[in-house]
Protein backbone atom coordinates (compact mmCIF):
# COMPACT_ATOMS: atom_id res chain seq x y z
CA UNK A 1 0.00 0.00 0.00
CA UNK A 2 2.87 2.52 -0.18
CA UNK A 3 1.40 4.56 -3.02
CA UNK A 4 -2.27 4.37 -0.89
CA UNK A 5 -3.55 6.92 1.58
CA UNK A 6 -0.37 8.05 1.90
CA UNK A 7 -0.53 12.07 3.82
CA UNK A 8 -1.36 9.67 6.96
CA UNK A 9 -1.91 11.20 10.67
CA UNK A 10 1.60 11.10 12.91
CA UNK A 11 1.83 8.24 15.59
CA UNK A 12 1.94 8.55 19.09
CA UNK A 13 2.28 6.82 22.57
CA UNK A 14 -0.14 9.36 24.45
CA UNK A 15 -3.34 10.24 24.39
CA UNK A 16 -3.85 14.17 22.59
CA UNK A 17 -4.39 16.28 25.32
CA UNK A 18 -4.94 19.67 24.52
CA UNK A 19 -3.15 23.21 26.32
CA UNK A 20 -5.39 23.03 28.82
CA UNK A 21 -5.28 19.17 29.51
CA UNK A 22 -8.51 17.76 28.23
CA UNK A 23 -8.35 15.17 25.59
CA UNK A 24 -8.82 16.56 22.13
CA UNK A 25 -11.64 16.09 20.05
CA UNK A 26 -12.19 15.07 16.22
CA UNK A 27 -11.18 12.73 13.78
CA UNK A 28 -7.39 13.96 13.38
CA UNK A 29 -7.12 13.98 17.26
CA UNK A 30 -9.10 10.46 16.99
CA UNK A 31 -6.42 8.88 14.29
CA UNK A 32 -3.67 9.82 16.25
CA UNK A 33 -4.62 8.35 19.67
CA UNK A 34 -5.61 5.11 18.04
CA UNK A 35 -2.48 4.73 16.07
CA UNK A 36 -1.01 5.30 19.61
CA UNK A 37 -2.90 2.58 21.15
CA UNK A 38 -2.41 -0.12 18.30
CA UNK A 39 1.64 1.17 18.11
CA UNK A 40 1.81 -0.88 21.62
CA UNK A 41 0.95 -4.26 20.22
CA UNK A 42 1.87 -3.67 15.77
CA UNK A 43 4.87 -2.59 14.40
CA UNK A 44 4.54 -0.60 11.53
CA UNK A 45 1.14 -1.28 9.29
CA UNK A 46 0.45 2.71 9.40
CA UNK A 47 -2.02 3.09 5.75
CA UNK A 48 -3.13 0.12 6.75
CA UNK A 49 -4.27 1.52 10.35
CA UNK A 50 -5.71 4.35 8.28
CA UNK A 51 -7.86 2.18 5.71
CA UNK A 52 -9.50 0.83 8.82
CA UNK A 53 -10.02 4.35 10.38
CA UNK A 54 -11.69 5.53 7.42
CA UNK A 55 -13.41 2.79 6.82
CA UNK A 56 -15.48 2.95 10.12
CA UNK A 57 -16.05 6.34 9.96
CA UNK A 58 -17.49 5.96 6.57
CA UNK A 59 -19.68 3.28 7.81
CA UNK A 60 -17.89 0.62 5.64
CA UNK A 61 -16.49 -2.96 5.49
CA UNK A 62 -12.73 -3.74 5.45
CA UNK A 63 -10.97 -6.76 3.94
CA UNK A 64 -7.55 -7.82 4.48
CA UNK A 65 -5.80 -9.99 2.02
CA UNK A 66 -2.40 -11.02 3.02
CA UNK A 67 0.31 -14.10 3.81
CA UNK A 68 -0.05 -16.07 7.23
CA UNK A 69 2.38 -14.16 9.59
CA UNK A 70 1.65 -10.38 8.89
CA UNK A 71 -0.08 -9.39 12.00
CA UNK A 72 -3.79 -9.05 10.33
CA UNK A 73 -5.28 -10.62 13.17
CA UNK A 74 -3.26 -8.97 15.80
CA UNK A 75 -4.13 -5.63 13.97
CA UNK A 76 -7.85 -5.94 14.29
CA UNK A 77 -7.78 -7.03 17.44
CA UNK A 78 -5.66 -4.14 18.55
CA UNK A 79 -7.95 -1.41 16.78
CA UNK A 80 -11.18 -2.92 17.24
CA UNK A 81 -10.12 -2.47 21.32
CA UNK A 82 -9.30 0.96 20.63
CA UNK A 83 -12.05 1.85 19.10
CA UNK A 84 -13.92 0.98 21.98
CA UNK A 85 -17.62 -0.32 21.99
CA UNK A 86 -18.22 -4.44 21.64
CA UNK A 87 -16.00 -7.06 20.16
CA UNK A 88 -16.84 -10.02 18.44
CA UNK A 89 -14.73 -12.80 16.79
CA UNK A 90 -15.35 -15.34 14.39
CA UNK A 91 -12.66 -17.82 13.61
CA UNK A 92 -13.97 -19.09 9.98
CA UNK A 93 -13.42 -22.56 9.21
CA UNK A 94 -14.64 -25.02 6.39
CA UNK A 95 -17.20 -26.56 9.53
CA UNK A 96 -18.13 -23.56 10.53
CA UNK A 97 -22.55 -23.13 9.68
CA UNK A 98 -24.64 -19.94 9.17
CA UNK A 99 -26.03 -20.48 12.35
CA UNK A 100 -22.25 -20.19 14.35
CA UNK A 101 -22.63 -16.58 12.97
CA UNK A 102 -25.91 -15.17 13.03
CA UNK A 103 -27.13 -17.34 16.05
CA UNK A 104 -30.03 -19.63 16.19
CA UNK A 105 -33.24 -19.95 18.30
CA UNK A 106 -33.13 -22.42 20.99
CA UNK A 107 -35.99 -24.32 23.15
CA UNK A 108 -36.13 -23.70 26.50
CA UNK A 109 -38.11 -25.66 28.62
CA UNK A 110 -39.05 -23.07 31.35
CA UNK A 111 -40.04 -20.45 28.79
CA UNK A 112 -42.41 -23.41 27.01
CA UNK A 113 -41.00 -22.33 23.70
CA UNK A 114 -38.30 -21.01 21.44
CA UNK A 115 -36.16 -18.04 22.31
CA UNK A 116 -33.48 -16.39 19.76
CA UNK A 117 -29.55 -16.81 20.98
CA UNK A 118 -27.48 -13.73 19.22
CA UNK A 119 -24.11 -15.25 17.88
CA UNK A 120 -21.08 -13.09 17.95
CA UNK A 121 -21.94 -11.13 14.88
CA UNK A 122 -23.95 -9.10 17.42
CA UNK A 123 -21.00 -7.20 17.77
CA UNK A 124 -19.89 -3.18 17.01
CA UNK A 125 -16.44 -4.17 15.60
CA UNK A 126 -16.56 -7.66 14.38
CA UNK A 127 -13.54 -9.86 13.26
CA UNK A 128 -13.87 -11.81 10.81
CA UNK A 129 -10.38 -14.34 10.72
CA UNK A 130 -9.52 -16.01 7.67
CA UNK A 131 -12.64 -15.30 6.54
CA UNK A 132 -11.97 -17.26 2.73
CA UNK A 133 -11.69 -20.95 4.75
CA UNK A 134 -15.74 -20.94 5.28
CA UNK A 135 -17.26 -21.96 2.31
CA UNK A 136 -19.98 -19.69 0.13
CA UNK A 137 -22.79 -20.88 2.62
CA UNK A 138 -22.03 -19.57 5.74
CA UNK A 139 -20.04 -16.38 4.15
CA UNK A 140 -23.21 -15.45 2.49
CA UNK A 141 -24.48 -15.26 6.36
CA UNK A 142 -22.76 -12.18 6.87
CA UNK A 143 -24.45 -10.38 3.29
CA UNK A 144 -27.59 -8.65 5.39
CA UNK A 145 -25.55 -7.94 8.08
CA UNK A 146 -23.38 -6.06 6.42
CA UNK A 147 -25.58 -4.09 4.01
CA UNK A 148 -28.26 -3.40 6.28
CA UNK A 149 -27.17 -4.00 9.38
CA UNK A 150 -29.62 -7.26 10.82
CA UNK A 151 -30.07 -10.55 10.08
CA UNK A 152 -33.11 -12.83 9.98
CA UNK A 153 -33.37 -15.73 11.52
CA UNK A 154 -36.68 -17.71 10.98
CA UNK A 155 -38.43 -14.78 9.80
CA UNK A 156 -37.41 -12.61 12.50
CA UNK A 157 -35.63 -9.70 12.18
CA UNK A 158 -32.99 -9.08 14.60
CA UNK A 159 -31.26 -5.41 14.41
CA UNK A 160 -27.55 -4.80 14.78
CA UNK A 161 -25.49 -2.70 16.85
CA UNK A 162 -24.66 0.65 15.71
CA UNK A 163 -22.07 1.07 14.28
CA UNK A 164 -21.20 -1.90 13.02
CA UNK A 165 -17.77 -2.68 11.29
CA UNK A 166 -16.67 -5.87 9.73
CA UNK A 167 -13.04 -6.06 9.77
CA UNK A 168 -11.74 -9.37 7.68
CA UNK A 169 -8.86 -11.08 7.54
CA UNK A 170 -8.06 -13.79 4.69
CA UNK A 171 -5.01 -15.84 2.79
CA UNK A 172 -4.40 -15.11 -0.77
CA UNK A 173 -6.84 -17.08 -2.89
CA UNK A 174 -4.00 -19.16 -4.31
CA UNK A 175 -3.56 -20.83 -1.05
CA UNK A 176 -4.19 -24.47 -0.05
CA UNK A 177 -8.07 -24.91 1.96
CA UNK A 178 -9.37 -21.02 0.64
CA UNK A 179 -12.93 -20.38 -0.82
CA UNK A 180 -12.76 -17.02 -3.24
CA UNK A 181 -15.47 -14.79 -1.85
CA UNK A 182 -18.47 -14.29 -4.38
CA UNK A 183 -18.10 -10.92 -6.12
CA UNK A 184 -21.79 -9.83 -4.10
CA UNK A 185 -19.37 -10.86 -0.94
CA UNK A 186 -16.81 -8.85 -2.28
CA UNK A 187 -18.99 -5.67 -3.09
CA UNK A 188 -20.08 -5.46 0.99
CA UNK A 189 -15.98 -4.23 1.08
CA UNK A 190 -15.49 -0.74 1.13
CA UNK A 191 -11.82 -1.41 1.11
CA UNK A 192 -9.51 -4.29 0.16
CA UNK A 193 -6.37 -3.84 1.69
CA UNK A 194 -3.59 -5.56 0.83
CA UNK A 195 -0.75 -6.80 3.85
CA UNK A 196 2.60 -7.26 2.74
CA UNK A 197 6.22 -8.40 4.00
CA UNK A 198 7.51 -5.50 5.66
CA UNK A 199 10.59 -3.54 4.73
CA UNK A 200 13.71 -4.85 6.23
CA UNK A 201 14.39 -2.01 8.71
CA UNK A 202 10.46 -2.36 9.60
CA UNK A 203 11.02 -6.15 10.12
CA UNK A 204 14.30 -5.51 12.66
CA UNK A 205 12.04 -3.18 14.44
CA UNK A 206 9.59 -5.67 15.16
CA UNK A 207 11.97 -8.53 16.56
CA UNK A 208 13.36 -6.23 18.80
CA UNK A 209 9.91 -5.33 20.50
CA UNK A 210 8.50 -9.46 20.15
CA UNK A 211 11.38 -11.20 20.97
CA UNK A 212 10.90 -10.53 24.79
CA UNK A 213 7.19 -10.75 24.37
CA UNK A 214 5.30 -14.26 25.03
CA UNK A 215 3.52 -15.63 21.67
CA UNK A 216 0.52 -15.31 22.93
CA UNK A 217 0.43 -11.67 24.10
CA UNK A 218 -2.79 -10.38 23.63
CA UNK A 219 -3.70 -6.17 22.54
CA UNK A 220 -4.97 -5.89 26.22
CA UNK A 221 -1.24 -8.13 27.61
CA UNK A 222 0.33 -5.47 25.67
CA UNK A 223 -1.60 -2.39 26.81
CA UNK A 224 -4.04 -1.38 24.14
CA UNK A 225 -6.70 0.72 25.87
CA UNK A 226 -9.94 1.78 24.67
CA UNK A 227 -9.85 5.16 23.22
CA UNK A 228 -12.93 5.69 21.59
CA UNK A 229 -16.44 4.93 21.80
CA UNK A 230 -19.39 3.97 19.48
CA UNK A 231 -20.57 7.43 20.14
CA UNK A 232 -17.69 9.01 19.33
CA UNK A 233 -17.68 6.89 15.97
CA UNK A 234 -20.96 8.23 15.30
CA UNK A 235 -20.65 11.77 15.80
CA UNK A 236 -17.72 11.86 13.23
CA UNK A 237 -20.13 9.37 10.55
CA UNK A 238 -22.41 12.46 10.62
CA UNK A 239 -19.59 15.02 10.02
CA UNK A 240 -18.30 12.93 7.48
CA UNK A 241 -21.47 13.53 5.74
CA UNK A 242 -21.20 17.10 5.42
CA UNK A 243 -17.82 16.63 4.41
CA UNK A 244 -17.78 19.09 0.74
CA UNK A 245 -16.89 17.99 -2.37
CA UNK A 246 -16.35 19.95 -5.22
CA UNK A 247 -18.99 19.78 -8.27
CA UNK A 248 -16.35 18.76 -11.02
CA UNK A 249 -15.04 15.67 -8.79
CA UNK A 250 -17.75 13.16 -9.18
CA UNK A 251 -17.63 13.71 -12.92
CA UNK A 252 -13.77 12.84 -12.50
CA UNK A 253 -14.90 9.91 -10.73
CA UNK A 254 -17.04 9.06 -13.39
CA UNK A 255 -14.09 9.25 -15.99
CA UNK A 256 -12.34 7.01 -13.30
CA UNK A 257 -14.83 4.59 -13.63
CA UNK A 258 -15.52 4.60 -17.00
CA UNK A 259 -12.03 3.91 -18.01
CA UNK A 260 -11.76 0.37 -15.59
CA UNK A 261 -15.06 -0.60 -18.47
CA UNK A 262 -13.22 0.49 -21.34
CA UNK A 263 -9.59 -0.71 -20.28
CA UNK A 264 -8.25 -3.79 -22.34
CA UNK A 265 -7.03 -5.46 -19.21
CA UNK A 266 -9.83 -5.58 -17.31
CA UNK A 267 -13.03 -7.66 -18.13
CA UNK A 268 -15.15 -6.08 -15.53
CA UNK A 269 -14.81 -2.65 -15.00
CA UNK A 270 -16.34 -0.72 -11.88
CA UNK A 271 -20.08 0.02 -10.97
CA UNK A 272 -21.55 2.73 -10.22
CA UNK A 273 -21.92 1.96 -6.33
CA UNK A 274 -17.89 1.98 -6.75
CA UNK A 275 -18.07 5.24 -7.39
CA UNK A 276 -20.51 6.15 -4.42
CA UNK A 277 -17.97 4.53 -2.37
CA UNK A 278 -15.40 6.08 -3.08
CA UNK A 279 -16.50 9.33 -2.68
CA UNK A 280 -17.52 8.55 0.85
CA UNK A 281 -13.86 6.86 1.37
CA UNK A 282 -12.55 10.19 0.05
CA UNK A 283 -14.82 12.60 2.67
CA UNK A 284 -14.04 10.56 5.77
CA UNK A 285 -10.13 10.55 4.44
CA UNK A 286 -10.72 14.59 4.47
CA UNK A 287 -12.23 14.61 7.57
CA UNK A 288 -9.30 12.59 9.31
CA UNK A 289 -7.30 15.20 7.85
CA UNK A 290 -8.93 17.74 10.07
CA UNK A 291 -10.55 19.19 6.62
CA UNK A 292 -13.80 20.07 5.51
CA UNK A 293 -13.52 19.43 1.88
CA UNK A 294 -12.25 16.72 -0.80
CA UNK A 295 -8.98 16.87 -2.70
CA UNK A 296 -8.74 15.27 -6.01
CA UNK A 297 -5.71 13.35 -4.04
CA UNK A 298 -8.52 11.86 -1.49
CA UNK A 299 -10.21 10.41 -4.31
CA UNK A 300 -6.67 9.44 -5.89
CA UNK A 301 -5.57 7.95 -2.88
CA UNK A 302 -8.02 6.13 -1.79
CA UNK A 303 -8.99 4.84 -5.29
CA UNK A 304 -7.31 1.51 -5.17
CA UNK A 305 -8.45 -0.14 -2.16
CA UNK A 306 -11.57 0.96 -3.21
CA UNK A 307 -11.83 -0.60 -6.43
CA UNK A 308 -9.49 -3.61 -6.73
CA UNK A 309 -12.00 -5.88 -5.67
CA UNK A 310 -14.78 -4.52 -8.03
CA UNK A 311 -13.01 -5.26 -10.93
CA UNK A 312 -11.51 -8.59 -13.08
CA UNK A 313 -8.49 -8.52 -14.61
CA UNK A 314 -8.09 -10.24 -18.52
CA UNK A 315 -7.52 -14.16 -17.61
CA UNK A 316 -4.41 -13.04 -20.75
CA UNK A 317 -3.20 -10.53 -18.38
CA UNK A 318 -2.52 -12.20 -15.46
CA UNK A 319 -0.79 -14.60 -17.53
CA UNK A 320 1.59 -11.99 -18.53
CA UNK A 321 1.96 -11.07 -14.67
CA UNK A 322 -0.30 -7.95 -14.84
CA UNK A 323 -2.33 -7.22 -11.73
CA UNK A 324 -5.47 -5.09 -11.26
CA UNK A 325 -3.43 -2.91 -9.26
CA UNK A 326 -1.58 -2.13 -12.29
CA UNK A 327 -4.43 -1.50 -14.89
CA UNK A 328 -6.01 0.70 -11.74
CA UNK A 329 -3.02 2.71 -11.48
CA UNK A 330 -2.08 3.19 -14.94
CA UNK A 331 -6.00 4.21 -14.96
CA UNK A 332 -5.22 7.06 -12.55
CA UNK A 333 -1.50 8.40 -14.60
CA UNK A 334 -3.92 8.61 -17.76
CA UNK A 335 -7.28 10.08 -16.52
CA UNK A 336 -6.81 13.99 -16.16
CA UNK A 337 -7.19 15.03 -12.57
CA UNK A 338 -9.36 18.59 -11.80
CA UNK A 339 -7.39 21.82 -10.56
Amino acid sequence: MQDELTARPPRGDAPVMGEDGVRESGAPALARRVAGEVAHAVVGLETEIEACLIAAIAGGHVLLEGPPGVAKTLLVRSLARSLGGSYGRIQFTPDLMPADVTGTSIFRPSDGGFRFQPGPVFANFLLCDEINRAPAKTQASLLEAMQEGAITVDGARHALPVPFCVFATQNPVEHEGTYPLPEAQLDRFLFKVRVGYPEADVEARLLREAHPRPFAATPEFLGVQATSSPEEILALRTQSLAILVREDLPEYVVRLLRATREDRALVLGASPRAGVMLIAAAKARALLAGREYVLPDDLKACFLPALRHRVALDPAEEIEGGTSDDALRRILDRVEVPR
